[in-house]
């Protein structure tokens, strides 16, 4: 959902001084003398461990060089630092790393050895320079007794609709997780009447590359509310679509005639520079060009995380265009049988089984399903065969989400929550042990969050179906912003925090409404 403005054009020489960033003033560095400074992507942490966590940077002269290697062509020995305190006084632990040109300049490091359930700061030298200080937080003993987490969770943030500033006030609340549920990057940009509306352009063509797509992570890396973020708190992160394509399923485009192998080799690229900027867990593309990224995060006795991946793994969208893959369409079962397939499936079957042995094994108190698409369904008519499903998100895969839901149901994990993001509006829903009939029993809670800054779907029109949604509790679709969550033994409460305007960089806040779940009771309440 990005576009370019021919008029505005993406200098690489303001990009580096800051000016296409949100104007908030960059704290983390200058220039040094006689040379670019290597670190203005800032640095990130995330999927924690009892004794540890991901660290990540990524050195950088010019952040969108067209080759996509940020203006650097020869190795660079990075030394990494871990304190108990900001200051640094007290070293925990120390490291070296290289900054390779074949991962363009990107570091991960898995930190081990250190004490659980508390806070550590980070910092990362090279040639030299110094890298801004990150703060990062091991998760508790995996039966430690934890009283409270809190987290922020956003998705679809498009350059060109608008700023960041949610990211801004998401660091300003500190919490100890930050969920990414897709999206954090757009493919393309907008151009000719599509682009009368960009508030600050790509300046890049559409990415197929690997170069292309690393620019795109470079470009979103150096907004200064994004950095804030991922300096306050590690992350925890998954994809959707438009890290790669939109609409994209599995091994198929959604452009017709392009043929399987052809988009793997895009979809390998996106998914290369997908782990080359986020604070993930080693992870490679095997022969088959996949790249896991499906994982458990256990927070002490209170969360277990089973973070999902939606698009990798899963069938051809239900009845596309052409025998190549095709746009997602709404529509009826009368005229797409193969929705109901039982072969077809949304994770994938050995995600499918990952995921119900990890739920039936969990001790958590709230289990936790990071995912990117609306999971309890929007039916576009009141069940009958006129009735209209959009086949792009879960929707299309009901029997895959039967299966889920029955698992729900007969492994009775404790306190089953979906987060979902993609649909660019909030939701609070009941997913039900029966898709196909609402009034069937209750099985999980779902939020979905609306999005950063991407625009959303229209809202008169979807609250004309709601009559025939009784699953959906809640649907606002006109504000931007993220969730906001405070997770206790006893209750989950989740805000819905909204942007006063996506086009203003300093937009104010203020808190949509706020949702409750009691321990032992699926359903969320207003609270």
């Amino acid at each position: 959902m990005l576009m370019l403005k021919p008029s505005l054009p993406l200098s690489r020489r303001a990009l580096i001084a800051g000016l296409v960033a949100a104007p908030v003033v960059l704290r983390f560095g200058q220039a040094q003398a006689g040379g670019a400074y290597l670190f203005p992507l800032g640095v990130a942490s995330g999927d924690p461990w009892p004794d540890g966590f991901v660290l990540w940077t990524r050195l950088v002269a010019d952040p969108v060089a067209p080759d996509g290697l940020g203006g650097l062509s020869a190795p660079i020995e990075v030394v990494w630092e871990i304190a108990t305190d900001e200051g640094f006084g007290r070293i925990a632990a120390s490291g070296r790393a290289t900054a390779d040109v074949s991962a363009a300049h990107a570091v991960h490091v898995e930190v081990q050895g250190l004490r659980p359930g508390r806070p550590y700061w980070y910092r990362f030298t090279a040639a030299g320079q110094q890298s801004p200080v990150g703060l990062a937080r091991t998760a508790p003993a995996p039966n430690a007794a934890v009283d409270r987490l809190r987290l922020a969770v956003a998705s679809c943030s498009n350059w060109e609709s608008g700023y960041f500033s949610a990211y801004g006030h998401m660091a300003d609340e500190a919490p100890d997780l930050t969920l990414f549920l897709g999206d954090y990057i757009y493919e393309y940009s907008r151009t000719g009447a599509q682009a009368t509306n960009v508030v600050r352009p790509y300046g890049l063509e559409e990415a197929t590359t690997l170069a292309g797509y690393r620019n795109r992570y470079a470009l979103h890396r150096t907004d200064a509310d994004l950095q804030r973020l991922h300096a306050a708190a590690p992350c925890l992160a998954v994809w959707d679509d438009h890290e790669i394509q939109d609409d994209y399923s599995g091994i198929w485009s959604k452009t017709p005639g392009v043929a399987p192998n052809d988009f793997l080799r895009r979809r390998a690229a996106g998914y290369q520079a997908f782990y080359e900027a986020m604070p993930i867990r080693r992870t490679r593309l095997d022969s088959r060009l996949q790249m896991p990224i499906h994982r458990r995060i256990r927070y002490g006795n209170l969360a277990e995380f089973f973070m999902l991946d939606g698009r990798q793994y899963r069938s051809k969208q239900a009845c596309s265009d052409g025998p190549n893959g095709g746009k997602g369409q709404v529509v009826t079962d009368a005229a797409c049988p193969d929705r109901l397939d039982p072969s077809r499936t949304f994770l994938g079957f050995e995600q499918e089984n990952w995921l119900y042995d990890g739920l039936a094994r969990s001790q958590a108190r709230w289990n936790i399903l990071g995912q990117d698409l609306v999971m309890a369904g929007l039916r576009f008519g009141n069940g009958d065969a006129e009735t209209r499903y959009w086949t792009d998100t879960w929707d299309g895969y009901p029997v895959a989400r039967d299966r889920m839901t029955e698992a729900l149901a007969t492994l009775k994990p404790r306190n089953p929550v979906v987060l979902s993001g993609d649909y660019h509006s909030f939701w609070t829903n009941d997913v039900k042990r029966v898709s196909a009939d609402p009034s069937s029993a209750t099985v999980a809670t779902e939020f979905v969050g609306t999005s950063i800054s991407s625009s959303g779907p229209p809202y008169e029109s979807l609250m004309a179906n709601m009559p025939n949604n009784p699953q959906i509790k809640f649907f606002d679709s006109r504000v931007r912003g993220y969730m906001s969550m405070d997770i206790t033994p006893r209750l989950m409460t989740t805000r819905y925090q909204a942007i006063s305007d996506v086009r203003d960089p300093r937009a104010t806040l203020s808190t949509l409404n706020t949702w409750v779940v009691e321990d032992g009771r699926p359903g969320a309440q207003l609270a």
